[in-house]
């Protein structure tokens, strides 16, 4: 268990930080850029110091005000990466590497060189420097660097925030392997919603130097109280799935959950993959009735659970997708089509999704899939 509670006034921007969060998987610290993200990074790793407080980590205290104890940085044993990989430029990539590897007391080198660089994909690049490599790769050797140093937590500040779309896909599935092929710990911090589906499992929201929510990402994702904070227009719910099979002739993924099937534009995971899938309410449509000969794949049948207050000419209607209402969308409708239908709570519709509207970049690994 992560345990962070600090204070610390930095200029005029107060950050009051009280946060409990599993060391399994990663936390994703999720929020608009100054709202404190960044700050918390450097309260963890030690760089800025408190004015009161009590951090520790599975137990072992590593700050507290009361007590007068601060471990400093290079005992806490944490990994850092930074938007930028900040290598030293005048050694070659191996040397980089190494230099993490070198700092670890040798009793406790679980990593070595040749796992990492087989995980990173950086055989190739080992004699080069710096200089020779692109963004992607950079960051690729931060990472590598930072683990041969066998941190017992990882820390990544938007390490992909200054790579363009090519670059953060590169980088993606080498994240998704630290968590499942290694297991490391990692907290990691973006203003990017689609990063945080992608590989979050616990997800805190900060905003103006506090903790405003924080729990399992299916869950915080689908409150509709926090969408000032995640974003109207990204707003929606995330639904728990397996990958049941694909449909190489179209080019199709199906998706099994609690409630029913969905068809989704291929994802290139293995049948039986745990996923978590995320459906906008943008895309979902309602319906009184099931309509026939239509595009839409996804046809499934509802129950309206919930309707939220308009805002402006839209209303937000929660739709239960299985009995036992475990499995909750989001559908974006007018006013005009929820007066004309009638729609109201308990009342059974259809909600109807397109297969193309979830995309890779809607889709994250849950933790501990194959």
């Amino acid at each position: 268990m992560l345990v962070l509670q600090a204070e610390r006034r930095l200029g005029n921007f107060q950050l009051s930080i009280d946060l409990q969060a599993p060391t399994e998987g990663i936390v994703a610290l999720f929020g608009s850029s100054g709202s404190g993200k960044t700050s918390i990074i450097n309260i963890l790793a030690g760089l800025t110091r408190p004015m009161r407080g009590h951090i520790a980590v599975n137990g072992d205290v590593l700050f507290d005000s009361a007590q007068g104890i601060d471990v400093p940085p290079e005992r806490r044993r944490f990994g850092v990466i930074f938007q930028e990989g900040r290598l030293f430029p005048h050694l070659s990539v191996r040397s980089n590497l190494l230099y993490g590897f070198r700092r670890a007391p040798a009793a406790e080198r679980a990593l070595d060189l040749g796992r990492i660089v087989g995980l990173l994909g950086i055989e190739p690049l080992l004699g080069r420097r710096p200089r020779d490599l692109s963004g992607g790769e950079k960051q690729r050797v931060a990472i590598g660097r930072a683990l041969l140093a066998n941190p017992r937590l990882l820390l990544m500040d938007e390490p992909l925030a200054s790579l363009d779309g090519p670059r953060k896909e590169e980088i993606l599935p080498f994240i998704e392997g630290l968590r499942d092929k290694v297991g490391l710990p990692i907290v990691y911090v973006s203003h990017d919603l689609n990063e945080i589906i992608r590989l979050a499992d616990t997800v805190a929201i900060v905003a103006e130097g506090r903790i405003a929510a924080s729990g399992p990402i299916e869950e915080i994702l689908g409150r509709r109280d926090l969408r000032a904070l995640t974003g109207f227009y990204e707003a929606g719910a995330v639904l728990r799935a397996e990958v049941a099979g694909h449909d190489a002739a179209f080019g199709l993924t199906e998706l099994t959950f609690a409630g029913g099937k969905l068809r989704i534009a291929r994802i290139e995971l293995p049948i039986g993959t745990a996923v978590r899938a995320r459906i906008r309410a943008r895309d979902v449509s309602v319906a009184l009735s099931a309509p026939r000969d239509i595009s839409i794949l996804n046809l499934l049948p509802a129950r309206i659970v919930n309707i939220g207050d308009g805002d402006g000419p839209h209303v937000d209607v929660q739709l239960a997708l299985d009995a036992k209402g475990t499995s909750l969308i989001w559908a974006r409708v007018t006013g005009r089509s929820l007066h004309d239908l009638g729609l109201a709570k308990g009342r059974e519709v259809f909600a109807l999704i397109k297969a193309v509207a979830v995309d890779r970049q809607s889709i994250g690994k849950r933790a501990g899939a194959a």
